[in-house]
Formats: C-alpha cells, sequence, structure tokens
C-alpha cells in the first residue's frame, strides 16, 4: 500500500520502498568493500561512514519526495555529504580537485532546480506533485510550466550523469578515492533515477508528450557519448564513468517511455546495474602493482595467468556490462528496449542497440588485455574474503543470466507491483 505524511509532502510506496532497498544494500556493501582499501591508506576515518550515512539519509527522503520542497531537501543533503567524501583524501590534489569540481557544478545543478520548480510553483500555484498533475489534467501544461519542467529535467539529467550534463562524472570519478567512486557509480545513480521517475510519473504524468522529447534526446546524447567516449580511455575509472554515462542513458530509454512498463524496466535496469557495477568495483578495489592501486587497462594485461578466478569473474561482468547474451546484462536492455518499443518509440530503442555495440568494443578490450597481454609486472590482489564473495556472487550472477536469480528473487515481478503503486 501507499501511505503519505506531512500532508502528502513524503510518499511511502512499492517504488520507494523498491529503491530504499537497493540504496541501503549498495551503500553497505560500499562500506564493507571499501575499508581495507582506505584503512591501508590512512584514509579509514570516523566521518567517512557519517557522510555516506548522511548521503544514503539524504537519498531515502529523495525517493519518498512527493513534493518539489521535500526533494530539494533530499537532493541538497546527499549532494553535501557527496561533495566532502569526493575531496576525502585532502593530500591528493586529483581529490581535492574532484570534490571542487563536483561541488561547483553541483550548485548550478541546483541552481536550476530550483529555478524550475519556482517556474512550476508559479504557473500552479503548489509544489506538491498531486496539486501539480490536478493543475495540468484541469488546464493543460502552460509554456511558463514547460520551461520549468525542462530545468528541472535538466537538473536531475545532471545528478545520474546523463549527457549532455556529465561533463563533471569522469574528473570527478578519476579524482575521487577508488571506495568513494565505487559509492559514486552505484547508490546515487539509483536514488536520482527513481525520483526522477517520481516527478515525471507523479508530477507530469498527464504531460508525457512534453518531457518525453527531452528524455529521448538525454538518452541517445548519454548512450552514445557513453559508447564513443570510452574507446579512447586508458584509465579504468574514467572508463568506469563513461560507462555510466552510456548507462543512465540505457535506464533513461525505459523511463523515456512513460508507462507502467517503463517503470518497471527503470527499476529492472537499476537493480542489475547495481549488481554489476559493484562486482567491478569489488574487483578494482583489490588489485595492486608494486603497492600502487591499479589504474590504467594496460595495468591489467595478463591476469589471467596470475588469476584465472579473478580473470573469469571480470571478464564474465565485462561482457555482462555490453549487453551479451546470455548474460543478465542482456536482459536489462531487453526490458528497457521492449518498454520503448511497446510505446512506440522503436527509434530509439534501435539507437540504443547501436549504441550497445559500438560501447562493446572497450568493454571486450579489457576482456583482451587480461588475456592476451603480456604483462611486464604482475598484479597482486589483496582480496580479503569479503571482495572474493562480493566479486564470486556478481559474476556469479551475471553468468547465470536472467532466470535462475531474478526468477528466483522474483526481481521483475517486484518491479512491476512498484511501478503499479507509483502509477495508482
Amino acid at each position: 500500500g501507499s501511505t503519505a505524511g506531512f500532508g502528502g509532502s513524503f510518499v511511502d510506496d512499492g517504488y520507494a520502498r523498491f529503491a530504499k532497498v537497493l540504496i541501503l544494500l549498495s551503500a553497505g556493501l560500499m562500506l564493507i568493500l571499501g575499508e581495507d582499501y582506505l584503512t591501508r591508506r590512512g584514509m579509514m576515518k570516523f566521518e567517512y561512514p557519517v557522510l555516506i550515512l548522511l548521503a544514503v539519509t539524504g537519498m531515502m527522503v529523495m525517493v519518498s519526495a512527493g513534493d518539489l520542497i521535500v526533494l530539494y531537501m533530499g537532493l541538497e543533503l546527499q549532494s553535501l555529504a557527496l561533495y566532502v567524501i569526493a575531496a576525502f583524501n585532502r593530500d591528493s590534489l586529483r581529490s581535492t580537485e574532484a570534490g571542487l569540481k563536483y561541488f561547483v557544478l553541483g550548485a548550478l545543478s541546483s541552481g536550476m532546480l530550483l529555478y524550475g520548480a519556482s517556474l512550476v510553483y508559479g504557473y500552479s500555484g503548489t509544489t506538491q506533485f498531486e496539486g501539480i498533475a490536478a493543475v495540468i489534467s484541469a488546464e493543460g501544461v502552460s509554456l511558463g510550466m514547460t520551461f520549468g519542467l525542462v530545468f528541472v529535467c535538466a537538473a536531475l539529467a545532471f545528478k545520474i550523469s546523463a549527457a549532455p550534463f556529465h561533463m563533471w562524472t569522469p574528473d570527478v570519478y578519476e579524482g575521487s578515492p577508488t571506495p568513494v567512486t565505487a559509492f559514486f557509480a552505484t547508490a546515487p545513480k539509483v536514488a536520482a533515477g527513481v525520483l526522477f521517475a517520481r516527478v515525471l510519473y507523479d508530477g507530469f504524468g498527464d504531460a508525457v508528450r512534453d518531457w518525453q522529447q527531452v528524455l529521448v534526446f538525454i538518452a541517445i546524447a548519454s548512450m552514445f557519448l557513453g559508447a564513443i567516449a570510452a574507446i579512447g580511455q586508458s584509465n579504468l575509472k574514467r572508463l568506469l564513468a563513461y560507462s555510466s554515462i552510456g548507462h543512465m542513458g540505457y535506464a533513461l530509454v525505459g523511463l523515456a517511455a512513460g508507462t507502467e512498463a517503463g517503470a518497471q524496466s527503470l527499476l529492472v535496469y537499476l537493480s542489475i546495474y547495481l549488481v554489476m557495477n559493484i562486482g567491478v568495483f569489488a574487483f578494482v578495489l583489490t588489485m595492486e602493482r608494486d603497492g600502487q592501486p591499479v589504474a590504467t587497462i594496460p595495468d591489467l594485461a595478463g591476469l589471467s595467468r596470475t588469476h584465472p578466478a579473478a580473470a573469469m569473474g571480470v571478464a564474465i561482468l565485462m561482457l555482462s556490462l555490453a549487453g551479451l547474451p546470455p548474460l543478465v546484462g542482456f536482459f536489462a536492455k531487453f526490458f528497457v528496449f521492449k518498454a520503448a518499443v511497446d510505446a512506440g518509440l522503436a527509434p530509439l530503442a534501435i539507437a540504443g542497440a547501436v549504441a550497445s555495440c559500438i560501447g562493446a568494443y572497450y568493454y571486450l578490450n579489457i576482456v583482451k588485455v587480461m588475456y592476451l597481454n603480456e604483462p611486464d609486472r604482475p598484479i597482486v590482489l589483496r582480496a580479503k574474503v569479503v571482495h572474493s564473495a562480493a566479486l564470486g556472487l556478481a559474476a556469479l550472477i551475471m553468468a547465470a543470466g536472467w532466470l535462475p536469480f531474478f526468477g528466483g528473487f522474483g526481481v521483475p515481478e517486484v518491479a512491476q507491483a512498484a511501478a503499479a503503486s507509483l502509477l495508482q
């Protein structure tokens, strides 16, 4: 069921609950996985978990927002904590630069969000999504409301790092300490994606035609930028940054459908994306060469000879990220493309398939480097049991594909029920 608090400003329904489970799971895993890395580098201060928890609290507020003001409050609580942990490694020039870049551009997006929200409030007379939806169904979408909607969409696109608002992502991913990057790539993406769905479906559900075009543009731009810009990257974290930009594009394909199946496919996509990324970062966090963290793709050379099981796990994760059947990443894309085709957006799904083929190149390149290139110095895996378990589980889920795991846990069914609660 769905319950609302604070006069409808805070909504607790199936959609929010599904997202909160994903957020809490990924945040908890990232705290466990990053502990060893941070401890060895003398960065495991007590503020770190506190800041992560503050950010998570902000995300929980975001996904339950039923009002533009509550949305902003949750977003800022999350963002302010994230700005600080991006610059957590104070001795590193790169890390402080990452925090500053994120802060300046984040402030810009917050300004856009507030400007859009004030326009929406001005033309509808309310900040609550229910009230906005009532005004739209009674009077249609006025020009001012459309402007407000576009600004809000732009600000939210910034938060999930969708093109053309992606400028901060590669720099922040590269400069932040790796456990922080791992956190950035998981929980905040889910929170912002679900928040995007809530704003559009709850507040502007009757204006699908107006926001659909914006989303189609952002989705296509993100998919192709993520696919093409990553090809030239040699830094592993920058590559994963462009990869996440691309994946957010695919997630938005589902959202652009504007249907219940679209809302369901967004949740399915985000949950699969989460598992894939946790697996990849569980791995990146454990690898060292000469006591330094492995940073570039050529560093992975010859991994299959020294650690065949780890190389196998990473290869499966990479192929899944590329969306090759029968791995689970394929089904994630299948869900969003199907929702788009059913909503009459077949060209968007075709564009997504093309981008997916281009993007497969750099994922396959990583597999090639691990299996075919000659190593100059061996990689050391400082794997704790936790890392091995996380990596193994993620790789197993990817390899097992759709049926055993997602059928057993019923993710599509739960996501469908959650989507139905959103559209009530």
